[in-house]
């Protein structure tokens, strides 16, 4: 999904626009346009549908209440910091400053998501787990970062001159650095508390 090489093969095709009789102006979506859609789902390549069910899945477990280690419970953030990183152009709109939009993103996201975090966790030392209480937080965000990375695949693909838009480069980046800071911030906040010495936890 990095790259979403079919999507850029199938914009080449798009015919010519259509107007409905009795409106000026050009249709939401052409008929030409709903047939490139079609094909850019069908040409969609199956490892990205096999990241979302995994995606899916995870999030799913994040719901319920379970004991998890912290190395299984950086697994999503790393994952989702190699999804959006691999979205991101330092030769783009934004040049390398593509870098500073992002961390400033990632900043916030994280500042956000520590306020929110209930600061009452669980830790088992002995089993080496912290009890993670479910949330239905973790899918939404998973969903959000990987539905505006095939958005934006789809719609650079349809609209050829949109990854050179400032203003779009811009949102793109800064909603990546969000959605990573939540993630990283949200694994900072249990990081934190498992590195505690033991009995500043237990007071």
């Amino acid at each position: 999904m990095a790259q979403l090489a079919p999507l850029r093969r199938i914009s080449s095709h798009r015919g010519p626009r259509r107007k409905r009789a009795g409106h000026s102006g050009s249709t939401l979506t052409t008929p030409a346009e709903r047939t490139m859609i079609q094909q850019i789902i069908s040409h969609t390549p199956v490892y990205v549908w096999a990241l979302l069910a995994f995606l899916l899945y995870r999030g799913y477990l994040a719901s319920r209440d379970r004991d998890i280690t912290l190395q299984k419970m950086a697994i999503i953030p790393g994952v989702m910091l190699v999804l959006a990183l691999s979205g991101l152009n330092g030769h783009g709109a934004l040049g390398a400053g593509v870098w500073g939009v992002w961390a400033i993103g990632v900043l916030a996201g994280m500042a956000l998501i520590w306020r929110m975090t209930n600061g009452d966790i669980a830790i088992d030392r002995a089993a080496g787990t912290i009890h993670q209480r479910g949330s239905w937080m973790p899918l939404a965000m998973m969903m959000a970062i990987f539905l505006t990375k095939y958005t934006v695949a789809v719609a650079s693909a349809m609209h050829p001159e949109l990854p050179h838009s400032l203003p779009f480069a811009l949102g793109v980046t800064a909603l990546y650095g969000v959605f990573n800071g939540v993630f990283l911030g949200r694994l900072a906040r249990y990081a934190s508390v498992w590195l505690r010495p033991a009995d500043a936890v237990a007071a």
